[in-house]
């Protein structure tokens, strides 16, 4: 049987799944600890299934961390990235597309000049993008936003999100954004700051030979990450009790606090959403490419991982800004 959850403001009830429904019985402080209990079980399967296959590569250029602290950091930002998925209300859509970004930079750096093979990084990069997406599919439903099958009224601009010329052209735009980034970066500081700041780098010419249609063509799969980690949910969010106080605000009327809140946040629901999930992937992917980088990569110092998670918090924002740039258009309810 489906059940049918009956929702507020005469909004129609969306199908779900028994699975589903028996999960989310479960309290809120039970389930979290369950899905961080969820993704270390089976990173710790799925990385020594392919253990015997990646390990030379990836070991022949990884520190050794001796030290419990060390490990036991690592294992708190992965806590900490699942926490803001959890609290941030993402579901699984989400926040796998919000690892993809945040976990390709330290790999694609391997791959370009430390001359790991690239099915060793797809193979880390598919791990931890599946280990997320696994315990929330499990334990927190899809929400209306990514759900085709959800109502009409339950999702704004359902007709431009699922418009699939406009899912190819945001796809694109997003990759472009982060070629282009990424190859300006190769074409000027970024070869010179590498060479001085991450000792054992085994080939810098891919800097000087990258061509930026190739680029772009690599970075498809970050671009549709970033089309649905932040152009879906904003274009698709519906008004809410902030879009209403925005409406009403009288300047003559309002009080000091009023006044100062619309100034610095009175946006339209689907800025402000952009603006929270800009800032969340500016933020969760430039420290996880400078940990990651600076705590596992042999010979790279702290100026050097900051460099370079600085390439891809520049693009992550930008893609950002972008993004709120193309849907604030006519058509688009905002």
């Amino acid at each position: 049987m489906v059940s049918r959850k009956k929702m507020p403001n005469g909004v129609a009830p969306v199908a779900s799944s028994p699975a589903l429904v028996s999960s989310n019985k479960l309290s809120s402080p039970v389930r979290f600890p369950l899905v961080v209990l969820l993704n270390l079980t089976l990173s710790a399967i799925f990385y020594s299934f392919v253990s015997n296959f990646t390990a030379g590569d990836l070991s022949s250029v990884s520190r050794s961390l001796q030290e419990w602290w060390q490990v036991a950091g690592l294992i708190g930002w992965r806590a900490t990235e699942l926490a803001i998925g959890w609290w941030g209300e993402y579901d699984s859509i989400d926040l796998a597309s919000l690892t993809l970004l945040s976990h390709m930079p330290p790999l694609y750096l391997l791959t370009t000049f430390y001359g790991i093979r690239p099915t060793s990084m797809l193979a880390s990069l598919t791990i931890d993008v599946l280990t997320t997406y696994i315990p929330f599919r499990l334990l927190r439903p899809i929400s209306p936003i990514h759900n085709l099958e959800a109502p009409k009224a339950a999702v704004s601009n359902r007709s431009v999100i699922n418009d699939i010329p406009v899912r190819i052209y945001t796809t694109v735009l997003a990759a472009g954004i982060y070629g282009v980034i990424v190859f300006g970066s190769f074409g000027t500081w970024l070869p010179v700051h590498l060479v001085l700041h991450f000792e054992g780098l085994r080939d810098i010419s891919a800097a000087h030979s990258a061509a930026l249609p190739f680029l772009i063509l690599s970075f498809l799969p970050a671009g549709y990450a970033a089309r649905e980690f932040l152009f879906t949910p904003a274009t698709g969010a519906k008004r809410d009790l902030g879009d209403i106080k925005n409406l009403a605000f009288n300047p003559e009327t309002a009080t000091l606090w009023e006044t100062v809140r619309y100034n610095l946040w009175g946006y339209s629901k689907r800025t402000r959403t952009m603006i929270q999930r800009t800032a969340t992937l500016v933020m969760v992917s430039g420290l996880n490419t400078m940990l990651q980088t600076f705590v596992t990569v042999e010979g790279s110092e702290f100026y050097g991982a900051a460099g370079w998670s600085g390439v891809w918090a520049l693009a992550a924002a930008l893609t950002g800004t972008v993004f709120w740039w193309v849907g604030d258009v006519e058509g688009v309810t905002n």
